[in-house]
């Protein structure tokens, strides 16, 4: 699970039952070590530490309900009032971001309305902002700082 186009941290993996975890320092606990975790954790790494996005401000597998629709967000960036600001979505490595995965997080975000969305499978990222004002909405070339959302 190496070559993603995002810097490396210090990785914590270990195995239990069998089965290899990897250690999620947003939800302070060990998950299943898949290709879309592996791209989660590397992407929430450089969210935190490259792009000074505050640890308490970022949740991962966030549950957003509207009546009886539940739908999970991989993850979810919110502004100091705790408003959502920006919402990611993952894949791995070998997934294409095709207009379906896109699809998928704009479904998210109909529900949440949020300025920025981010598709990532580690290797490729699309950002995403959205101007609800002027109805319009328009990709750009990085993932922006913070402090810029």
């Amino acid at each position: 699970m190496n070559g993603l186009n995002l810097p490396p941290y210090a990785i914590k993996v270990r195995e239990k039952d069998g089965r290899r975890q990897i250690f999620d320092f947003l939800r302070r606990k060990y998950v299943a070590l898949t290709p879309e975790e592996w791209v989660r954790q590397h992407f929430v790494h450089y969210l935190v530490e490259q792009k000074g996005y505050p640890r308490g401000l970022v949740g991962n597998e966030i549950e957003v309900r509207v009546g009886e629709k539940r739908l999970r967000c991989d993850t979810v960036v919110y502004d100091r009032q705790l408003q959502p600001l920006m919402i990611v979505e993952y894949k791995a490595p070998d997934i294409e971001l095709s207009e379906r995965v896109i699809d998928q997080v704009m479904a998210y975000n109909a529900l949440l309305r949020v300025g920025w969305l981010v598709v990532s499978n580690g290797r490729e990222h699309r950002c995403c902002r959205l101007e609800y004002e002027k109805k319009e909405y328009s990709y750009v070339r990085n993932i922006p700082d913070y402090e810029e959302l």
